[in-house]
């Protein structure tokens, strides 16, 4: 057989591949007739009603001097850590609001931070391509500052440079979040300028296990549900969405009509049950969404004592009992359930 033979079976073979994956897509989309919110509607669910009261702002964390970018909870509930623009991460202790621990980095453009399971080390990452570790429990240094115990060198900005790479299936563009799925620490989601979600096994590091598209926009970050099936995103478009990993399908879009100028979701996280997906948005805005209903229950960005700048993280408490936000006006707001509710 010669070769322009082989090619054209090999062409002839693509496209064939490539039309059976069309009309199953298309199979696909007529047995998914309606979404999460109409479905909820016909079983008589009723959205879950937020009165002024119910979240309150009870604690203003203020000791950064620049943007917050990023910050996490420890698995106790108790300690927070932050990062800023002023070049430091600050662990906190959310009870009393003190800081246990302000910590100098090598490198001012930090972007996200986060705790070790064991809460006892912190790592950070930031234009400078590195990840930089540091224990907590380590002496400091004449000046105070905390020495790096360890440092992750391997990027080349902010794409993933192994999972993917340049592969097909592989993001096109910058990786801006990535979300660990908590019932199988093997897979994870990452969301990306490319305007894609994509759904990753670490034991197949060269292809992704499914794209996901829908957003119009960068998405700027990505989180798994709780039961580990369903994962959300937050888009320059202005929306959240909400997908199936199983089916591939997305099962439901959270968007709130704005004027002309639609503010981007920077952040987002969901409540213990996964009933609430809390949003924050670049015009300081910040949603609690019924996940069920699709519908707004309460807008921290309107209530007293709310951030006067860009929401740029938030996160739940491990037992689910407070949310913490972030923002660029230099300071970290915590939240708290007020009188007795229901696990939402």
């Amino acid at each position: 057989m010669s070769v322009s033979e082989l090619k054209e079976r090999h062409a002839t073979a693509i496209e064939t591949v490539n039309s059976l994956r069309e009309r199953l897509k298309q199979k696909r989309l007529q047995l998914l007739d309606v979404d999460v919110a109409e479905y909820a509607k016909s079983q008589g669910r009723t959205p879950v009603s937020f009165g002024p009261t119910d979240l309150v702002c009870c604690r203003t964390l203020q000791g950064h001097t620049g943007k917050v970018y990023s910050l996490d909870w420890t698995p106790e509930r108790n300690r927070i850590v932050s990062a800023s623009q002023d070049g430091r991460l600050i662990v906190w202790n959310a009870l009393t609001s003190q800081k246990t621990h302000a910590i100098k980095l090598p490198c001012a453009w930090v972007m996200t931070c986060a705790f070790s399971p064991t809460g006892q080390s912190v790592a950070c990452g930031g234009l400078d391509s590195v990840c930089s570790i540091f224990n907590l429990n380590s002496p400091t240094d004449k000046d105070g500052n905390l020495q790096v115990s360890r440092t992750l060198i391997g990027h080349k900005g902010l794409r993933t440079s192994v999972f993917g790479g340049e592969f097909q299936s592989g993001h096109t563009a910058d990786v801006l979040s990535v979300s660990i799925n908590g019932s199988n620490s093997r897979m994870f989601v990452s969301g990306s300028c490319d305007g894609t979600a994509r759904y990753w096994d670490t034991r197949v590091a060269s292809r992704a296990v499914g794209t996901f598209h829908g957003h119009e926009g960068d998405v700027n970050t990505v989180k798994f549900f709780p039961d580990g099936n369903r994962f959300g995103t937050g888009s320059d478009d202005g929306t959240c969405r909400l997908f199936d990993i199983r089916t591939g399908h997305q099962l439901q879009v959270y968007h709130q009509q704005h004027g002309d100028e639609v503010p981007h979701v920077t952040s987002l996280s969901f409540s213990i049950s996964g009933r609430l997906l809390f949003a924050g948005y670049s015009n300081g805005d910040c949603y609690v969404w019924d996940t069920l209903l699709a519908k707004v229950v309460l807008n921290l960005g309107s209530l007293q004592n709310s951030h006067e700048g860009r929401i740029s993280c938030l996160g739940l408490s491990a037992d689910g009992s407070a949310l913490c936000t972030g923002s660029w006006d230099t300071n970290l707001k915590i939240w708290a359930f007020g009188g007795h509710r229901r696990v939402l």
